[in-house]
């Protein structure tokens, strides 16, 4: 079934399950000893920098609460927006393995500023508070928009002055920098981030995500960090073996901007209905709109999405590296036949 309710619901790229199979050769040392774990980091190192050092996890969910407890203590706490997906989506996952406060800031785009995080940056040293450590940020946020370089550089700048951290959630960090027109050096480690959750499973990858730490302090017990949260995989080659072909001759590029495109046409489709507003500005492979109730009823019939604020009727559509023309043109039939009746 073809539908826009989200990038992870896409298939996996030919190229990345060619190197699957590939990995399947054989017997290799178990837990990331192997040809495949050391290539797919050479690849991260080339793109990232030589200090980027990476580790390969299962999922997002794993990448977060592994990098968020690799830069706090339990009496620490991690700032961030209301929206993130460490707030919502995660069961709570960050929160109980690292033991932190989660302090959420309201924001009205997905973003957070310095002057929005600044008054939260107080009560260090006192006893009865948690202590201010890490800022986490997605790139791209919640809301489908995206950080520039200018602005990731700003909350770094803010957060070192402080001697704290800055964690970049980089699920669709490939889809940002498609929008940007920068690579994923410019706006991460070049930026000042601290750490990052590198995904590329919404950009046509199978599974897995690679932990990436850009500083040595970090770095230090993050195997450690995996292991305790059983994120460690016995047989690793299968997860890293994916990040080779992806970040060979820019396939993470080419996927993110077929998304990103695919979601601006879809969204030239939305604007010829002036009973659909969009409700954030599209700049990824993300869409915001609010639709007439009925309208929405029968779309949902036709579609699976979600829905973001049913107060509102307001939903997402999120378009991947492999929407074609024809799931548009479907979509877009669909509309008039709703709309139009024809």
């Amino acid at each position: 079934m073809r539908s826009f309710a989200s990038d992870n619901n896409s298939g996996v790229h030919p190229r990345v399950m060619d190197a699957i199979i590939k990995a399947n050769d054989n017997h290799a040392v178990g837990y990331g000893d192997d040809p495949w774990t050391e290539a797919a980091t050479s690849k991260i190192q080339e793109v990232f920098g030589k200090d980027a050092s990476p580790f390969f996890v299962f999922n997002g969910t794993g990448a977060n609460s592994v990098a968020l407890q690799a830069v706090t203590r339990p009496f620490n706490s991690i700032l961030c927006a209301e929206t993130a997906h460490i707030n919502v989506d995660e069961c709570g996952a960050p929160a109980r393995m690292t033991g932190c406060a989660i302090v959420t800031i309201p924001t009205t785009d997905g973003k957070l500023t310095p002057e929005l995080i600044r008054p939260h940056l107080k009560n260090f040293g006192v006893c009865h508070h948690s202590q201010p450590k890490v800022v986490y940020i997605s790139q791209v946020s919640e809301l489908g928009t995206i950080y520039t370089i200018e602005e990731v550089k700003a909350i770094a700048d803010l957060l070192h002055a402080y001697d704290m951290y800055l964690h970049m959630d980089g699920a669709r960090l490939a889809n940002a920098c498609a929008f940007l027109n920068c690579t994923m050096r410019q706006v991460t480690v070049d930026a000042g981030v601290d750490i990052l959750s590198f995904g590329g499973t919404k950009n046509g990858m199978m599974m897995g995500e690679a932990v990436v730490s850009f500083r040595p302090e970090i770095t230090e017990n993050l195997r450690f960090y995996r292991k305790q949260s059983a994120q460690l995989a016995s047989k690793l080659r299968y997860l890293s073996a994916q990040f080779i072909p992806y970040l060979e001759n820019n396939l993470w590029l080419e996927n993110a901007m077929k998304a990103n495109i695919s979601a601006a046409k879809l969204a030239d489709v939305l604007r010829q209905y002036p009973e659909i507003h969009f409700t954030q500005k599209i700049e990824s492979n993300q869409l915001f709109f609010t639709i007439p109730a009925e309208a929405l009823r029968k779309l949902q019939d036709k579609y699976f999405f979600y829905m973001w604020n049913e107060e509102i009727n307001e939903a997402r559509l999120v378009t991947s590296w492999d929407t074609s023309g024809e799931d548009i043109a479907e979509f877009e039939q669909t509309l008039k036949e709703i709309f139009y009746g024809e």
